[in-house]
């Protein structure tokens, strides 16, 4: 309920830099993903679980700032009622937006797939693995995931430069090598890759959701209800099949066989290209 609303709400606020816009409102949830490792390390592991009802704290305050947040867009909407906006038009025909939004799909699918097996999977394999402490797996997971922060961040501002097809093409299959070679490894190379696997496929997600509201432009909260729908669907599905294969073989198998979907993102090419409106 709340991912699509807010997605509007945010390029309603972008004042025209969507991508920017985007990426500012998705780092927000992968800066608190990024923070938990580290939370469950110095808080929850020493003190227990009861240490959890802390944190309801910061629950608070984002209702706090949503309810202001909600007045501003209710005096919007009200304004859109009395001054209707025309319907605007999509770039390309119906067929090939459809067309576009599949393939646009099976990126999503691809990303939060291998996302999935290092944010849910990542610790049990350096503790099995390398037989690290589960303090020392946290804070790695944590350097994972704040380079996904960081990634998000920027793809949204890159693609607003550059148009967002170039970031999605450098964000899918920029990851490859690294990828392949992460599961061949030691402990210090692969904490060091997932740094620039983080940073790469994690700036694909803002640019891909611009490209799909550009795509369709009048179904900017149907089009935002989608993809994240999607995305936290592949996370939830990717999650329990990639467990029940690291409980069939090994989580070493498990990352051998991720390594190849950011092989998926060859089917960028297959999108129109729409520029930008910079360019």
């Amino acid at each position: 309920i709340f991912h699509p609303e807010a997605s509007r709400m945010a390029r309603l606020a972008s004042g025209g830099r969507h991508g920017l816009a985007q990426s500012l409102f998705q780092v927000g949830g992968n800066g608190g993903s990024a923070l938990g490792p580290l939370l469950a390390a110095f808080i929850v592991v020493p003190w227990g679980q009861g240490s959890l009802a802390w944190f309801s704290i910061a629950a608070v305050a984002a209702m706090i700032i949503l309810f202001r947040v909600g007045l501003w867009y209710r005096s919007h909407l009200s304004e859109r009622k009395v001054k209707p906006v025309a319907a605007l038009p999509s770039p390309v025909s119906r067929s090939r937006a459809a067309f576009a939004i599949a393939i646009l799909l099976c990126l999503i699918f691809s990303k939060y797939f291998y996302l999935t097996s290092l944010t849910s999977y990542y610790t049990l394999y350096l503790i099995d693995t390398f037989h690290v402490s589960v303090q020392d797996a946290q804070i790695r997971l944590f350097i994972f995931l704040g380079a996904v922060a960081v990634g998000t961040f920027v793809g949204g501002p890159v693609g607003d430069r550059i148009g967002f097809k170039a970031v999605i093409w450098g964000s899918i299959l920029g990851a490859l090598p690294f990828t392949l070679a992460l599961p061949h490894l030691g402990l210090f190379w692969t904490t060091v890759l997932t740094i620039p696997i983080g940073l790469i496929i994690a700036s694909a997600f803002s640019a891909i959701m611009v490209y799909a509201q550009e795509l369709l432009p009048s179904r900017v909260g149907m089009v935002a209800g989608l993809f994240f729908g999607f995305a936290f669907g592949m996370g939830g599905v990717g999650a329990a099949v990639l467990g029940r294969l690291a409980d069939l073989t090994s989580i070493g198998y498990v990352y051998q066989v991720c390594s190849f979907l950011p092989l998926i993102g060859l089917l960028t090419a297959l999108l129109p290209n729409l520029g930008s409106k910079h360019q």
